[in-house]
Parts: structure tokens; C-alpha cells; sequence
């Protein structure tokens, strides 16, 4: 498992992602969106990924403090192995018991309850997905 800092990324690296990311969410889900949104290079983004870009996401810092973790996605090849799961454990892990966020696509919230995310507020339309915001609070030890 890589786990890499935006600024830390190589060329390489940067391509594998973005490759992932365009051949799941453009292609598959017929989903064209703008991928490239400035964030991937920032210092404070974290880019985990399992073996051979099998699964993949990110971690930005949200300006109330909060940690957000977005493009989740694995390949279509990989799926059914448990990356994302393990992915999302890491990233929980870098995250410590900080507040965490995400947009879930509607079908996904289960996946992410295990990991103690709760939704809240209303379903939205994201480029023409269902998603809603769940959240997994601090938890004071």
C-alpha cells in the first residue's frame, strides 16, 4: 500500500491515478466530470493506493479542519478482493480520530457505515449520480 503526499507524487504515479480514475468514472460510469480540479498536487493531499493501482483514493484537508476522502475507486479487475476496505482502513488510520467526510454514491453507504461514517443531510445529484455527505465524528477517548 502506497500512501504519498500530493507534492511527493512522480509523473508516473500521477498518470497511473488519473488513468484509474478516468477509465471508472468517465468511461464506466459514462460520467464525464472534470477530473483535474487542482487538488492532487497540494502538499496536504494523500494519495493511497493498493498494489498495481488495483484501488485507489484521496484524502484532502477541508478548510473546517475535517479530512475528506474522495475518488474511491477500484478497477474493474480488482473488485471483490477487499482493496477498497483495506484502502479505507489506511486512510482511517493516516486520518487518526479526527472528523472525516465523504459523498458517497447512494448505492455505496452501507460499505462506508462499516467504518463508522453516518449519513447526513439530503440525497444530491452529482453529475447525474445519487450521492449524499456522510460524516464519522471525533470520537474522545
Amino acid at each position: 500500500m502506497d500512501n504519498v503526499a500530493g507534492d511527493r507524487l512522480t509523473a508516473a504515479d500521477l498518470y497511473e491515478i488519473l488513468r484509474l480514475r478516468v477509465d471508472v468514472f468517465v468511461v464506466e460510469q459514462e460520467c464525464p466530470y472534470p477530473e483535474i480540479d487542482g487538488r492532487d498536487l497540494l502538499p496536504t493531499t494523500r494519495h493511497l493506493w493498493t498494489e498495481d493501482f488495483g484501488s485507489y483514493l484521496r484524502i484532502l484537508a477541508e478548510p473546517d479542519g475535517a479530512s475528506r476522502i474522495g475518488r474511491v475507486v477500484t478497477a474493474k479487475s480488482a473488485r471483490g478482493k477487499g482493496l477498497a476496505g483495506e484502502l479505507m482502513k489506511a486512510a482511517l488510520d493516516h486520518i487518526g480520530d479526527a472528523d472525516s467526510v465523504l459523498d458517497s454514491q447512494t448505492y455505496a453507504t452501507g460499505f462506508y457505515a462499516k467504518f463508522g461514517f453516518v449519513p447526513e443531510g439530503d440525497e444530491f445529484l452529482e453529475d447525474g449520480i445519487p450521492h449524499i455527505t456522510m460524516r464519522r465524528r471525533h470520537v474522545a477517548r
